[in-house]
């Protein structure tokens, strides 16, 4: 009976050490393989104010930089983004138009595989959550389009520095087109020779008949000339109040001297040297 029950612990104690490594072999054979990381995204900034060919000479800095520290080339091209962007498209609620005024500006991520359409595809997608905030009775007032309100915001996201004075530049442009006087906007010119800020507008470019040239056509642009953001849209779609006509860069390049005088405009130049 001793011998038996000896045998029988040996036995037993056999069995459970086999279980125990049968257990461990399966614990091994279900384990799970560690996770591997997604890349980090890169970041492309798109400032306010920036053109749709800016735009891709962003992308193209931007690409040659994700690949130098990635080792990988990225999908995204200044060659594809100027495709993406190019010709008109149908954008809901404004019919076909160009894409110059609807890439809104912000940060994006993208990766090695985006690429240019789908980057498109997510400025336009940001530019319709931006827009549904606003409200356009006010311009709707005036008889202004909602393509009206965009190519006014284009005009003072380029011509304001100081943000609090959006709302009086838009006011300016709402006073003249009121008035039946041109835009007098150079920045349209600009846009329309593809003239930088850095350089002088010819005096045969002011006198010329580009369609972008309201210093003799009235009324707006064909087009919006820039990517305004949310702040510069809003201050279109409801200017303060007032009677400005006129405004002029002060000495400082930041901030404008406005008047609805144009004596008072032509003196102020005058006595800055302008």
């Amino acid at each position: 009976m001793r011998r038996r029950l000896v045998a029988l612990g040996i036995l037993l104690a056999a069995l459970i050490g086999l279980g125990f490594a049968v257990a461990g072999v399966r614990d091994r054979g279900h384990k799970q393989p560690k996770p591997v990381a997604a890349p980090k995204p890169f970041r492309i900034v798109f400032p306010e104010g920036f053109t749709r060919l800016q735009m891709a000479d962003r992308v193209k800095s931007v690409a040659e930089i994700a690949a130098h520290e990635r080792g990988r080339t990225p999908r995204l091209s200044e060659r594809g983004y100027r495709a993406a962007t190019a010709g008109r498209r149908l954008v809901p609620g404004f019919g076909r138009h160009p894409l110059e005024g609807f890439l809104f500006p912000a940060t994006y991520q993208f990766t090695a595989r985006t690429t240019s359409a789908q980057l498109v595809r997510a400025q336009l997608k940001a530019f319709r959550r931006s827009w549904a905030r606003i409200d356009l009775a006010y311009a709707r007032s005036k008889n202004l389009t909602r393509y009206d309100v965009l190519t006014i915001a284009s005009m003072v996201e380029k011509e304001a520095v100081a943000p609090e004075e959006r709302p009086k530049i838009a006011r300016v442009i709402y006073n003249r087109l009121h008035h039946r006087m041109p835009l007098q906007i150079d920045a349209t010119t600009r846009y329309g020779f593809h003239v930088p800020g850095t350089k002088s507008l010819l005096q045969s470019q002011l006198n010329s008949d580009n369609p972008y040239n309201t210093r003799k056509r009235p009324g707006l642009p064909p087009t919006p000339i820039a990517n305004p953001g949310l702040a510069s849209i809003q201050a279109a779609a409801h200017p303060i109040d007032g009677d400005w006509l006129y405004f002029v860069r002060k000495p400082d390049k930041v901030h404008h001297f406005f008047t609805a005088s144009e004596q008072a405009f032509n003196e102020y130049k005058n006595a800055h040297g302008f």
